[in-house]
């Protein structure tokens, strides 16, 4: 355990940042909590630092231990809208990197327009939980091969869910797939903790502007639709044209939006 003492403001004793276990901080008053630091790498190899504080005060001094203890670059989340955090993150020597949009996504096929899509001639659209895993693996691994030789991955959406190393496909019930007789062709996956969340709708590079991504949408809002879910969600990286224009043409509205900071 790490302790230092630093001025604090908050009352007549020292606010003591304390490392409470590996990348864990916590800010202390007079032996109470009144600020919290975590730091994780994310499954692109990133490191998101995010802070938890009471006072401006303790998130100035772990913001302090933070940066000096964890290696550069390293990243952080906010709502747009919270003007005060984002300022306090700009403080800290933090400056806007991107900003990803969250839509609120129709599921009913009468407010989307996807009643009557369906795959291209050849291939079909296998349920989430049916997918041959193999398979299901190979498509996902081409498709991040891509997007790594193209754009990279660090352009895809900040909020992503961690997973072991090595293993990019957590849990294959939560996938559908756009299927071939030998092969995939794309890929959605749809989490549903408490609303439905769209965190990834994928097609290989030389199978797009075929309809399989919409059709992949349609199979997959509309077995939400039949669940009892009136809408599901989404981020979309704001430099995505293609991917808003798609969510947009369905009904898809914009919500809030985040803002990815790095120093």
């Amino acid at each position: 355990m790490n302790t230092k003492p630093f001025p604090s403001g908050l009352s007549d004793d020292a606010v003591m940042i304390t490392r409470v276990a590996d990348r864990q901080w916590h800010a202390l008053d007079d032996d109470v909590v009144v600020g919290r630091g975590h730091a994780q790498h994310r499954a692109d190899g990133r490191l998101f630092v995010s802070i938890d504080a009471w006072h401006d005060t303790a998130f100035d001094r772990l913001a302090q231990a933070l940066l000096a203890e964890l290696p550069a670059p390293l990243h952080t989340v906010v709502d747009e809208a919270d003007v005060e955090l984002t300022a306090r993150w700009r403080r800290a020597g933090f400056a806007v990197r991107r900003r990803e949009w969250e839509y609120a996504v129709p599921t009913d096929p009468r407010v989307t327009g996807l009643r009557t899509v369906r795959p291209p001639s050849g291939v079909s659209i296998v349920p989430a939980g049916q997918a041959d895993e193999s398979l299901l693996r190979a498509v996902d691994r081409a498709v991040r091969d891509e997007v790594g030789a193209g754009a990279g991955w660090q352009s895809m959406p900040a909020e992503v869910i961690p997973f072991p190393d090595g293993d990019s496909v957590v849990d294959p019930s939560k996938y559908a797939v756009a299927a071939t007789p030998d092969r995939y062709l794309g890929l959605i996956r749809v989490v549903i903790p408490i609303r439905p969340r769209v965190g990834l709708l994928a097609v290989r590079a030389g199978e797009q502007r075929r309809g399989i991504a919409r059709a992949l949408l349609a199979h997959s809002l509309g077995t939400l639709h039949h669940s009892g879910f009136a809408e599901a969600w989404t981020e979309v990286q704001e430099s995505n044209r293609a991917a808003s224009a798609l969510f947009e043409s369905i009904g898809a509205r914009r919500m809030s939006s985040n803002l990815e900071l790095v120093r």
